[in-house]
């Protein structure tokens, strides 16, 4: 649990925000989101239980022109009955809007759209059938997971992806239950589990699965398993000593940079929708991602290497 010195310490990096987001799934997040964009799929952004903002700051940089982004979290408000209100108050009393506000802001020129209060608003609030990818990170209690996952269902677009967190974590049962139940009663299919997390459409999972797969293959830094469960293929991932996806710095560390005698301004982050850009662009350099990040990671490694040599001034 983050202290308020280091929940109010500006942020250099995207893992000086305090959370939870696995290497893992900052891959797994990327990858869906690069192969969304890259086939030209367009719908709104939703994430459930934000925190300090850290899978939330992922997300926003891949908001496309056109498309809304928003989160919802209690934050420092009422809970809607008493479980719910010990839970945050024992797990989250860190928290507030202002933290996470600042937090997102150090990373993005503008705000997704912020809801305050239970995720039970977001089914007013968000259009049906308008989202490609939801993020449910919020309460742990069944009841409230329950609804959060039908929620996802009414607002995801045909093909759209949600992911649940904390699926198997040992004190989350009610997360557990709601899940599987899910996937067993409410049509929800698995496309894949990581540690923490289930990626799931209630659309075929299998060309997203195949695609998943060759990409895990192609990976030393990736343990792959595949079993078949209740008529589900369930594809398992585990790091191995994986590393994160690249993500610009913030706007403090690019500040700092500025004041540095003999450095230069790194690449400004994406904002949400702040910097347009001409949509073939745009949709060319994710399908670029996409390809890299379909390679093994010795391959990768070659052609930076070989683009850095081009990109390099001759020696005189």
């Amino acid at each position: 649990m983050a202290t308020t010195q280091e929940a109010t310490r500006p942020p250099h990096r995207l893992d000086d925000v305090p959370g939870w987001f696995p290497v893992l799934d900052q891959l797994l997040f990327e990858w869906l989101l690069n192969r969304q964009e890259a086939a030209g799929t367009h719908g709104d952004l939703l994430e459930v239980g934000v925190y300090m903002g850290k899978s939330a700051i992922f997300i926003g940089r891949h908001r496309q022109p056109g498309e809304k982004y928003t989160v919802c979290d209690l934050f420092e408000g009422d809970a809607p009955d008493g479980a719910n209100q010990a839970e945050s108050a024992k797990s989250y009393s860190a928290l507030t809007r202002r933290v996470f506000e600042e937090n997102y802001r150090s990373f993005h020129d503008e705000l997704p759209r912020v809801l305050q209060g239970p995720s039970s608003l977001v089914p007013a609030e968000v259009e049906p059938r308008s989202c490609r990818f939801v993020h449910i990170d919020a309460s742990h209690l069944y009841e409230h997971v329950h609804g959060d996952i039908g929620a996802a269902h009414d607002l995801l677009r045909p093909g759209g992806v949600v992911v649940l967190d904390d699926f198997r974590s040992e004190h989350t049962p009610g997360v557990s239950v709601a899940t599987w139940e899910a996937v067993l009663n409410r049509g929800l299919r698995p496309i894949c589990l990581s540690t923490q997390k289930l990626y799931g459409t209630w659309g075929d999972p299998e060309p997203v699965q195949e695609e998943l797969l060759a990409m895990a293959r192609g990976r030393s830094d990736c343990h792959l398993s595949v079993q078949e469960a209740a008529g589900h293929r369930i594809v398992r991932l585990k790091s191995k000593g994986m590393q994160p996806p690249e993500f610009p710095p913030s706007r403090h560390a690019r500040g700092s940079a500025r004041t540095a005698p003999g450095t230069s301004d790194p690449a400004p982050a994406h904002g949400p929708a702040s910097t347009p850009a001409a949509p073939p662009a745009h949709h060319g350099s994710r399908a670029r991602r996409v390809a890299v990040d379909l390679l093994p990671p010795v391959l990768t490694r070659a052609i930076r290497n070989a683009r850095a040599d081009r990109d390099r001034p001759p020696l005189s």
